[in-house]
């Protein structure tokens, strides 16, 4: 499992990293029951606090990403990819009303917003 935290990232830390386990979980490069790194052992890898990333595994459990088993770690649990992909579909739909409101008081056309997505585009295109 690889994670990278962007020190100068305006995002905490913790949610950094259920971001990236959400990630490998959601795209499949983490398989249900796959163990987990023990808290410390990631701590010490990412060199974080071991508070810090206790609560990223205790998020990543209370949204159901991951289970704990006394005495032998943490583990991916089996997700429902429908239901987190609704999610998100939510949480996207509620950014592009944020994203339409703010365009409309800015005076920012229906042309202008495409165009802006279409460079947003092309430039992740070209990270990746």
């Amino acid at each position: 499992m690889e994670l990278f935290i962007d020190q100068r990232s305006s995002s905490p830390i913790y949610l950094q990293i259920c971001q990236q386990i959400k990630a490998q979980i959601l795209n499949g490069t983490l398989k249900p029951d796959t163990p987990l790194p023990s808290i410390r052992s990631l701590a010490k890898d990412l060199r974080i606090s071991v508070i810090t990333t206790k609560r990223a595994y205790e998020e990543l459990e209370k949204d159901g990403f991951l289970y704990t088993v006394g005495g032998k770690g943490s583990f991916v649990s089996a997700v429902d990819q429908e239901y987190v992909k609704e999610e998100c579909r939510m949480q996207i739909e509620a950014w592009m009303n944020q994203i339409l409101t703010a365009s409309r008081e800015a005076g920012i056309t229906e042309e202008e917003l495409s165009a802006m997505w279409q460079t947003l585009r092309e430039e992740s295109d070209e990270c990746n």
